[in-house]
């Protein structure tokens, strides 16, 4: 009897498990790049406004009542 081992894989129920097993690495290719690109999107730190800086500065001392006023007119009307 001449058996052949591929030709049960390729001709019987083996087909659908190696269009499985090809499903799934294709899958777990993209979860993994969409994954990575979500984590490199929202790992940033937030992006501080103007206006944000600019309480800090005046919170910390850095500039008088008056420049503060003035800058945070400046920014609003702009």
């Amino acid at each position: 009897m001449n058996h052949n081992y591929w030709n049960d894989w390729f001709f019987g129920w083996g087909w659908i498990l190696w269009f499985g097993f090809i499903f799934l690495m294709f899958s777990n290719i993209g979860t993994w790049g969409y994954t990575y690109q979500a984590h490199r999107k929202f790992d940033r730190q937030p992006r501080k406004e103007a206006l944000d800086i600019l309480n800090e500065r005046y919170a910390n001392g850095e500039i008088t009542r008056e420049i503060y006023l003035q800058m945070k007119a400046e920014i609003s009307s702009a």
